[in-house]
């Protein structure tokens, strides 16, 4: 396992000593293998291992951190006296006053799942360099890349106060990648899955035979006509639904970016305090969640960083805006509801307000009865640009794939598929959510907020989902 100190840790902590009313540890260790093949040329395997703590402490209103990658008593010592310091300087300078009869104290394990054990090194090399192989069916095949990133990752969080938690979490990504080009024209297909679990990830995946599948389908793109320029229906899969809710609902829905916190980096929201309650932010079949109860998705926890156990919220419901993505800190300053969400990317950041697990709720469409409904309109799949202002409101996506639907029929391939829009009036366009049948489970490993800077990785779930009148518009 990444971490295998609790215990001694553990006892050093009992042994740290602080004039502050509340102190809590969060060690976390994270151990990375990453290994890939490019063309027919093994790329350089990289292997990571990163562990260390997060002292926190709060005292007469104040607050403090500081992180040390010396876990000896004396190096958590040493990082709590200067987050005591940190705290009592605070004392008169915090937005609102910390009492440590807030900190919650909770005692626990939590083990994502673990599934199978990786294979040997050569194993996994022999895995790569076949689909990069496979993928090399014609001479206008100019990029094949196949890669699977391991890493496992481990958080123990104590306080003073009686809190112990343990959660372990293993994650198996594999990626591919194909392109093709023809003079000016260069398409490519992908294959991406971020979920929770071990090396039976692969084989879910798709990724085996997934080198053939790909260049077959960059080639069909080469061949295809440019995407049609329009208002028209547009039928997103799942993996373009993914950024879709990440960019235009996840992130407007931040509370600290609500209350202007991350103006100066990652941008604000359109989104105002007083819209929760009474907001239509799309159709009243847009329903969406916060939801840490699928084991298998890509952010799924039992409790955040700040020890606060992690429940299903509804965030969206019948259409209505409902509650925001904030933690308690978040919550206290807002006075509104909110998720445990308080995230760090590392041992050496602070928890701040991170979509996790965000999902839009299936429906009771099947696909065919969707693509039936449409009499002009494009199916688009695996995003490949994304543009968004800084309000998270107005914004432009591409995806890899398109395919044109007339008179309820799918009628042929289209590359260069584009659309725009107004987050709220998007959303508002709605008009068939997928069933079940339909509903898949996506992730993205980089999500970048924060100053300084934290990458975090977030689930993202959803049905196959139909909107109305959308600009549609090709590309290339």
């Amino acid at each position: 396992m990444p971490f295998d100190h609790a215990h001694a840790v553990r006892e050093r902590f009992r042994s740290l000593r602080s004039r502050a009313a509340f102190w809590s540890l969060r060690v976390h260790a994270e151990r990375g293998e990453r290994h890939a093949v490019r063309q027919d040329t093994p790329q350089p395997p990289s292997v990571s291992f990163d562990r260390g703590a997060m002292l926190t402490a709060v005292s007469d209103g104040g607050y403090g951190y500081c992180a040390t990658s010396d876990l000896s008593r004396a190096g958590l010592q040493q990082a709590l006296d200067r987050a005591t310091a940190w705290a009592e300087a605070t004392r008169a300078k915090s937005v609102i006053r910390f009492d440590a009869r807030d900190m919650p104290a909770p005692r626990g394990e939590y083990d994502g799942p673990q599934g199978d054990d990786a294979p040997a090194r050569d194993a996994i090399h022999d895995l790569l360099a076949a689909e990069c192989r496979a993928a090399k069916i014609d001479a206008r095949i100019v990029e094949r890349f196949a890669a699977i990133h391991l890493f496992e990752d481990e958080r123990l969080y104590l306080t003073n106060t009686g809190a112990d938690l343990r959660q372990r979490f293993r994650y198996t990504l594999p990626y591919a990648r194909v392109a093709a080009n023809e003079g000016a024209d260069t398409q490519s297909r992908s294959l991406e899955y971020a979920r929770q679990g071990g090396f039976e990830s692969v084989a879910a995946s798709g990724f085996p035979g997934c080198g053939a599948r790909l260049a077959d389908e960059a080639l069909q793109l080469l061949a295809a006509p440019n995407c049609p320029t329009g208002t028209m229906d547009l039928l997103l899969m799942p993996d373009q639904m993914m950024l879709q809710i990440h960019e235009s609902i996840g992130h407007p829905l931040e509370l600290d970016r609500i209350l202007g916190d991350e103006r100066n980096y990652a941008g604000t929201s359109f989104v105002t305090p007083d819209m929760f309650g009474s907001y239509r932010y799309g159709s009243e079949l847009l329903n969406v969640t916060y939801d840490p109860t699928q084991a298998e998705e890509f952010a799924t926890y039992r409790w955040d960083d700040d020890g606060t156990p992690a429940a299903k919220v509804w965030l969206i419901r019948d259409g209505l805006l409902v509650a925001p993505l904030g933690a308690r800190l978040s919550q206290a300053r807002a006075g509104l509801p909110g998720t445990a969400n308080a995230r760090a990317s590392n041992w050496n950041r602070p928890p701040i307000d991170r979509m996790a697990n965000l999902n839009v709720e299936p429906g009771e469409s099947p696909l065919e009865a969707m693509i039936a409904s449409i009499e002009n309109g494009v199916l688009m799949r695996s995003n490949v640009s994304w543009s968004i202002d800084d309000a998270r409101n107005k914004f432009q996506f591409g995806c890899e794939w398109g395919e044109r639907i007339e008179n309820g029929r799918r009628v042929g391939v289209v590359k260069n598929p584009n659309y725009r829009g107004v987050s709220a009036t998007f959303w508002r366009g709605l008009r068939m959510v997928g069933d079940a049948s339909t509903f898949e489970v996506h992730g993205t490993l980089n999500c970048g907020k924060g100053e300084p800077n934290q990458a975090v990785h977030c689930g993202h779930a959803a049905p196959a989902c139909l909107f109305g009148a959308v600009e549609v518009f090709g590309g290339g």
